[in-house]
């Protein structure tokens, strides 16, 4: 393969096919060491992104209970 003036590459027919990449497909690329790793966005991938990082935050700070424990120091102090 070769990259074009504009930074595109060509992925051979048998490999889209293989893969069930077409005309329109998004495709993410992902760079590990010297390696660049296409990898096209199904929605089944999207499906397990999503399904990988729920809960991936749960018990960590949590600005919108600062903020409310902050607003309540601030009603104590005006009387509120």
């Amino acid at each position: 393969m070769r990259v074009s003036t504009k930074g595109q590459v060509v992925i051979p027919a048998s490999l889209r096919e293989s893969m069930g990449i077409e005309a329109g497909t998004r495709v993410t690329v992902r760079r590990q060491g010297l390696d660049l790793i296409f990898r096209p966005q199904t929605e089944d991938a999207t499906r397990d992104l999503i399904e990988k990082l729920c809960g991936s935050t749960a018990g960590g700070f949590s600005m919108s209970d600062a903020l409310i424990e902050e607003r309540r120091a601030e009603d104590a102090q005006s009387g509120w």
